[in-house]
This record gives structure tokens, sequence and C-alpha cells, in this order.
């Protein structure tokens, strides 16, 4: 069916949700994650085991399967939810094949919940409650406020009838039939909106930018080239609710007056490209997508762009290059896109999680967003949670929620009780934060002057086994291998500085170097031609800002003090060893001697310093020095 009216949106909608009902009220619904970490968990093989049960079982009429995209607890991968008809739903986490079994058996068939595996509930309404928490009673989400990935989880991506059941496509219904392009760019500039990509400009501003140019042809694009390590808050918006962003994009498009786009999607999401795709046809065929939308003069055509991996196509111009089909390389501004973008046409590019806070705001207002966060980091944020935390995932949080919060309350702490060292913010493009920062607000001035960036939301946390030298050396060696080579700031400054960091850990180090580091730090932040080139310096300044005694230890002593860089440790089997020869059979390099029931020795000309022989010693006979 074509949309073409609100009344037709508005039946749509209701006969979506009357569908949903009936099917909820006579089905069980069983729920799968299957997002990229669903199934890199185990997820279809979980999926496998439902269908194995469902045909075993005879059910095929009475249960109804499908997938949703991430919900955000990662940690808890593979996630299972069984609905029970007039029961509220239930979550089960960490589920295996074998799992499957037993809670068909207690649950579905049953009706007891298998305690074994349940996790949480998501109160329905008129449901019957069942004795677990409910997600916000949960330390993960308690603190968290979804704008941008309020549907992911909770609805089905390939589903058109589920998102517009959800409130889809009212924002954009809404601004074509009843508010002019300068009311939505109002809207946006209302809300404080500020690009969540990492330069954090005023989204409002930069749309006004681009309305204001002349000429009968413009692009909107998303910037979906997420290539942080330790990054996928894009994608699994992308692979969650890809008509949101679908929608975003489209108020975008009507807002400066343009009528075609382009998504710019790493190949790497190969879910992410496929659920974008047939979003895209799904919401041509509907109407909501297309040409005249809604029955007006406005039209809007989409096309998704495959990037092949380079990290610099994040930057916009050189993305921009990659859609033309030259090689991707940042070029000068001015001009700036707003006024010759792509095909030196004025352009528009947002990256997804900018585009699917849209229409949000637009739906319900650019004040109701600005009441969460800042004075000037306004709504909320998307954080990939990574590294030695107990509870990987991802949350959205409002800004000004301080990384403490963050750390040790939704993320569950640091793991095995070590202690907390460091986190890494911003990616590459970022820096690092020392314990004493943990109550900063995380907004975008706060981070700034704390030496670090909000960047686009990954998030790495660090404990004390972690050599902020050698992490230093892991985010430079990554930003010079991924330099586009065109301007020699960036191409041969990241060089220099990594071979300096590289002599460091490997003992070389020498008095001078971190003077030379930060030397060749301020002429590439001031030289580069683009973001990416002027930010790669920043992990290796905030390093050296917060801990400089570890760059002393490793230069002055030759120890690096987490033992983390290989080069500058060694083991020694002291006299508390009992001969048993553990040791020596499992060394990797035979660099282990001695008689049964006499003190071993390692020759360290042979040692290669891995550890097995530590980690294999009945008796804490081995140290690390």
């Amino acid at each position: 069916m074509q949309i073409k009216t609100i009344d037709q949106l508005h039946q749509v909608k209701a006969d979506a949700i009357a569908a949903l009902k009936a099917r909820n009220d006579a089905k069980t619904q069983i729920i799968l994650g299957m997002g990229t970490c669903g199934i890199a968990a185990g997820g279809r093989a979980v999926l496998a085991a439902v269908e194995e049960q469902i045909k075993k079982l005879g059910l095929e009429d009475k249960i109804c399967v499908y997938s949703t995209g991430c919900i955000g607890m990662c940690h808890n991968e593979p996630l299972l939810d069984v609905v029970r008809p007039g029961e509220d739903r239930v979550t089960y986490g960490s589920v295996t094949a074998e799992d499957v079994e037993k809670i068909f058996a207690e649950h579905v068939l049953g009706g007891n919940v298998f305690k074994n595996k349940a996790i949480a509930r998501i109160p329905l309404e008129g449901a019957k409650a069942v004795d677990l928490p409910a997600y916000s009673e949960m330390p993960f989400y308690a603190k968290q406020r979804k704008n941008a990935l309020k549907n992911c989880g909770y609805i089905n991506p390939d589903s058109l009838e589920e998102y517009i059941a959800a409130d889809g496509y009212e924002a954009l219904a809404k601004a074509v039939l009843a508010l002019t392009p300068e009311d939505v760019i109002e809207e946006v500039k209302k809300s404080g909106l500020r690009g969540r990509g990492g330069g954090g400009f005023p989204t409002g501003l930069k749309w006004s930018f681009c309305r204001k140019s002349q000429g009968p042809k413009k692009y909107i694009i998303c910037n979906a080239d997420e290539g942080d390590p330790g990054a996928f808050m894009d994608r699994s918006l992308l692979e969650g609710d890809p008509h949101a962003v679908l929608e975003g994009m489209a108020l975008g498009a009507y807002a400066i007056g343009a009528d075609e786009g382009y998504i710019y999607c790493r190949a790497e999401y190969p879910l992410a490209i496929k659920r974008l795709n047939q979003a895209i046809a799904q919401a041509e065929e509907a109407g909501v997508l297309g040409d005249n939308i809604f029955g007006t003069d406005f039209s809007f055509k989409l096309h998704v762009k495959e990037g092949a991996g380079a990290f610099v196509c994040g930057e916009e111009t050189a993305l921009m290059q990659s859609i033309e089909g030259q090689r991707g390389m940042p070029r000068p501004r001015p001009p700036f896109p707003a006024v010759k973008g792509l095909w030196e046409k004025p352009s528009n590019i947002n990256n997804v999680e900018t585009w699917g806070n849209v229409p949000c705001i637009i739906r319900n207002g650019g004040e109701a967003y600005a009441a969460y966060g800042t004075e000037k980091s306004k709504g909320t944020k998307v954080f990939a949670l990574t590294g030695k935390i107990n509870n990987p995932g991802l949350a959205e949080v409002p800004m000004g929620i301080t990384m403490r919060e963050i750390i040790f309350e939704i993320a569950g702490g640091i793991q095995d009780g070590k202690k907390f060292k460091a986190v890494q913010i911003g990616g590459p493009s970022g820096g690092c934060m020392p314990e004493e920062l943990l109550d900063t607000p995380v907004d975008y001035d706060s981070l700034i002057a704390a030496g670090a960036m909000m960047g686009s939301g990954g998030l790495v946390v660090m404990d004390e086994t972690t050599c902020m030298v050698d992490v230093a050396k892991f985010f430079l060696t990554f930003t010079q291998s991924e330099s586009c080579g065109k301007c020699t700031p960036c191409r041969e400054g990241t060089k220099r500085m990594l071979e300096i960091l590289t002599g460091i850990t490997e003992g070389r180090g020498k008095e001078g170097d971190i003077e030379r580091l930060q030397k060749l730090a301020r002429s590439i932040k001031a030289g580069a031609l683009c973001a990416l080139g002027q930010t790669a310096p920043n992990p290796v300044l905030s390093t050296i800002r917060y801990f400089r005694d570890e760059y002393e230890a490793h230069i002055k002593d030759k120890k690096c003090p987490a033992g983390a860089c290989q080069k500058l440790i060694s083991y020694r089997i002291t006299d508390a060893c009992k001969g048993c020869s553990l040791c020596a059979r499992n060394c990797p390099a035979s660099a282990i001697s001695g008689e049964l029931k006499q003190q071993f020795v390692i020759d360290q000309s042979k040692c290669i310093k891995c550890g097995v022989c530590m980690n294999n010693c009945r008796f804490a006979a081995i140290v690390r020095e």
C-alpha cells in the first residue's frame, strides 16, 4: 500500500498494532538477538536449536520466532526472549543450544521461568508480571535514557510495519505536511543536537548553511564508515533500527532542499548493509521514500555506497571523494561541503547516530530533547563499552553523566577485581583519562579540557596491567597505517612519532624522546590537512600528560611498570622452585632446563617472554621482573 496521506499512515499504524496484538494474544513469541554481537556469540546455533525444538514438539502453529537487533547487553549474548500470551517478556542470557530444550520444557510449555539463565523482564502493558527485575531496575540500564536506540532490541528490524507501529515516519509526515524546511531546522537548533560523529558541530546550524546554498541539486550523506577500534555504535543502530536512520535523513533532505542521498557504510558491516537495502526497498514500496512523499512535491531517493574500510574515509571530504569513485583522500577546506560537496554540489553530512536522533526531535519537539544533558551538550550519547570491564556493550546515557558512573555502574567495574588505570575515549583521535578524572562530566567541552574528546563514542577501559606507552603506540600504529599519505605532517610526522614510541617500548628510549614526541605532535596538529591527522597525536599527548612517569621508567630504568612490553621484562625462577619440571615441559622455546627436584633455570637468550612458565608454575616460583 502506498502511504500518501497522514490518515493512511495512521491506518497502517493501527493495523500494525492490531496485528501485533493478535499475534501476541494467540502465540508465544521467541525473540533472538541477532545483531552482529549475538551472531558472533553463537546466536545462529541457538536459532537452529529453537527451530529444531519447535519442529520436534509440533508447535509450528503456536510459536512465532523472529530476530531483533542489539539491546545493549553484548556481555550476555546470545540473548533469547520468551513472551507467552498475557505475560511479561522474559530475557535469557548467555544461552547455548543445549539450554534451549530446558527453556522450552520449563517456560515455553510449563509456564515457569528457567531461573538458571533468566536475566530480567520487559514489562508489557496489561501483562502478568514474573518474578524477575525489570530492565529499568538493572544497574546496566538504570541510568540509561534511550532516544537513538529506543527501538533496538525491541522491534523486528526487518519489519516496516513494526517501525510504523512504534511511531515510525510520524516525524516525516509532520514535517512535510505541517512544517516548512526552516521550521524543521529551527526545531533541530532548539534541541541543541551536536554532531555525534566526533566534531560536535551544532547540527541545526550545519543544516542552515546548506539550506542557504544556491543551486537546484543538493545531497544528504550518512557517514556510516565507523572505523575506530572498539566502536560499534553505528553498526548496532543500522542493524537494529534502519528505518530510523532513513527517516532522519529524509527529514534532513526536506530541511536543506535535497532530493538524493547516500549512506556510506563500510563493507565489513554486511548485516547492516543488508538491512539498509531492505529498509530502503520497503520504504520506497510504501511511498515514504521516493517520489512525492505523502502526496507532496518533496521527493527523496537513497543509495547505499559500500566503503573498503579506509579509516580516512570517516573524514567527510575523503568520504565524498570515495563516493565519486576516486581514492579517499581529504581535500582542503574552504570550500566546505555545504557550499561545494559531493560532485561539487552543496551537501550535508552527518553520522548514523546524529540521523537516528532526528525523528524523535521532530516528533516530540526540540525542547523535549534538550531537557536531557548540559547547557552546551544536549540530549543523549551512545557509547560502545569495551576493554577490561565486566559488562561490555552498548549504552545510551544523558550528556553530563560522569565517566565514573558509566564505568563502575553501567559497565559493572573492572574485571577480576583489578584496579582501574585509564579510559580511552574518542578512539585514535581521542585521549586517555586517568583515575583522578573519573568524575569529569561526559560532555564535549569537559572532555576537550581534559585532553580527550567525545569522538564517535568508543570507550576503551584499561586496568593496572596496561602499559600506557604501549597504548599510545597501539593507537599511533593504527593512525599511521591508515594515513592516506596526502599531507607531509601526517604521513611523515606520525611515522617519526611511531619510531620513537617503538624504541621506548623496546628499551631503546633515550633522554629527550618525550620532548621530541611533544614537538612532533604540535607540528602535526598545526599542519595536517584534515581532522584525522590533526588529532592523531592526541593519545600520545594525553598519556604523556597523565602517565609521564611510565615513559620515564621505560627510558631511564629500561623497565615497563605494567609488565606489558615484552622486550623490557624477564622471567626468573626463584629458590621456591620444587624441581617439578612443569615449566620446562610447557616452555615453547625450550628455554628452561634443570634436574628433577632441583631448581630450574631460564636461558634468557632463548626466552621469548611469553609467560607460559609462570602461568603453569604450581608453586609461584617464577617471577616477572
